[in-house]
């Protein structure tokens, strides 16, 4: 079976799907309600590969459609479709469900969610999937990255960071770090240092952009 053929078409088959639903649903295609963001995120690994990891998302009420590279393992792309549900005020929730279709390195069927939790001046954002791999269960594998901050200011943030990948090896299965970012008006940046004080640390660095 010619995998990264059948994601393809799953994932357009999702696609087509979620928009049909969308229009259906009686909201109107205003192009205005449409809110994108394209996000870079380097990784600087001791002892292996260094890469770059790019991401596009975009949001329609409800709708939630992304697009990742080497995401889940290097030379990999990943295409994704959720339903965002939003709850609560001073404590709100913002929590999406989504199924991918991963094609490249490695080939598979990831159901997985986007989390965002915030109160006042505190964040918790969480990201997760199951990849289930083609080639077998051995390769199946639970990914996940989650943040917590704290912004004194709107344009600075600091805190914690947990990430579980296989797209490189530490001697950590569960990697930690500390975080520190900066904002200005739709452009934000971070630096995340993983395993600093365990083992030879990763350097993350990301850069987003919303329009």
């Amino acid at each position: 079976m010619h995998w990264p053929r059948v994601s393809l078409i799953f994932a357009a088959a999702l696609l087509s799907r979620a928009l049909c639903a969308q229009d259906s649903g009686g909201q109107a295609a205003n192009p205005k309600q449409w809110s994108f963001y394209a996000s870079g995120f380097g990784f600087v690994v001791p002892h292996s590969r260094s890469y770059f990891n790019p991401s596009l998302s975009a949001d329609h009420g409800w709708l939630h459609l992304e697009a990742r590279y080497n995401n889940e393992d290097l030379d990999t792309g990943s295409v994704w479709v959720g339903y965002t549900f939003s709850a609560g005020d001073k404590l709100s929730l913002k929590l999406a469900p989504v199924i991918g279709a991963v094609f490249g390195r490695s080939e598979g069927i990831a159901p997985g969610y986007e989390l965002t939790l915030d109160y006042k001046k505190i964040e918790l954002s969480s990201q997760g999937e199951y990849v289930f791999e083609a080639k077998g269960p051995v390769g199946s594998f639970f990914y996940s990255w989650s943040e917590l901050s704290y912004s004194p200011v709107k344009w600075f943030r600091a805190g914690i960071a947990i990430q579980r990948t296989k797209v490189y090896t530490t001697p950590l299965s569960v990697q930690r770090g500390i975080l520190v970012g900066f904002a200005y008006k739709k452009l934000s940046y971070s630096t995340t240092f993983f395993n600093f004080g365990w083992a030879d640390p990763t350097v993350n660095l990301s850069l987003t952009y919303s329009f």
